[in-house]
């Protein structure tokens, strides 16, 4: 199970992909109430932790603070920005004064039970998860669905994680974790034909990884399909040469 993608594809707060228009970290002649001003330097934190610099985000992140230390999305973010950072002592802080402010918050609650699963408390993370999809207003209840399959997969609770991605695949079909790991999970229960829908449908969303062309070689394999088997093996040997599952191919170590 690749961290990077599952990260990529499930992480809490995803920022816009457009460039801020601020590089101080500061908004100039900015005016209103606290709590607006809060709300504007935590968006533009969510900016530049989706750009990938930290520093500004950390320092929107003080100015949102100091203009309304009860904004709960502001601790929600450092959250974020600290578990990017390693510091889990102060992540773990800042998504629970998060949540003691806004218990029912859906985004707060899928980062910390993202953030317990990447911290090894997997079977804890399952209710943060659940938390989020019971708010009425949340706009992406797949999302938990799927994380909380991942998380229930790394805790070895097969049929949990075979649930739950069933029920994200169900509200968005083309929920791209939820689609590879369900076609793994298929295929170890030998059913290879809808194994092979599911990973063929993920190889068309996304630009295929190592874990996909491996998922979909073997499912060939045991179809008989030497061609199409040929053709994902080329691709692994191309593209991911160092990976794991080219290493098992050349060993013959399929299964």
């Amino acid at each position: 199970m690749r961290k990077l993608i599952l990260l990529a594809l499930l992480a809490g707060c995803a920022a816009p992909n457009t460039d801020p228009t601020h590089d101080t970290g500061t908004i100039v002649g900015e005016v209103g109430d606290p709590r607006n001003r809060a709300r504007l330097h935590t968006e533009l934190a969510s900016l530049y932790y989706g750009n990938g610099n930290l520093a500004v985000a950390l320092e929107e992140l003080r100015a949102a603070a100091a203009a309304d230390s009860n904004y709960a999305p502001a601790h929600g973010m450092y959250g974020l920005v600290y578990m990017t950072l390693n510091d889990n002592a102060r992540a773990e802080e800042s998504f629970e004064r998060a949540l003691r402010l806004s218990p029912n918050d859906a985004d707060i609650n899928h980062n910390y039970g993202w953030f317990l699963c990447q911290t090894k408390r997997e079977p804890a993370s399952i209710k943060y998860f659940l938390a989020a999809i019971r708010n009425p207003l949340y706009p992406a209840p797949w999302r938990s669905y799927s994380a909380a399959g991942v998380c229930s997969l790394r805790a070895n609770q097969v049929k949990d994680a075979e649930a739950f991605f069933d029920r994200a695949l169900k509200l968005e079909p083309d929920e791209p974790a939820s689609l590879l790991q369900l076609g793994q999970i298929r295929y170890r229960q030998g059913n290879i034909g809808e194994a092979r829908k599911l990973v063929t449908r993920y190889n068309k969303l996304v630009s295929p990884n190592a874990e996909s062309l491996w998922l979909a070689l073997r499912i060939e394999r045991r179809m008989g399909e030497r061609l199409q088997e040929q053709a994902y093996a080329n691709q692994l040997r191309r593209r991911f040469p160092a990976s794991p599952e080219f290493l098992a191919l050349q060993r013959g170590q399929y299964d």
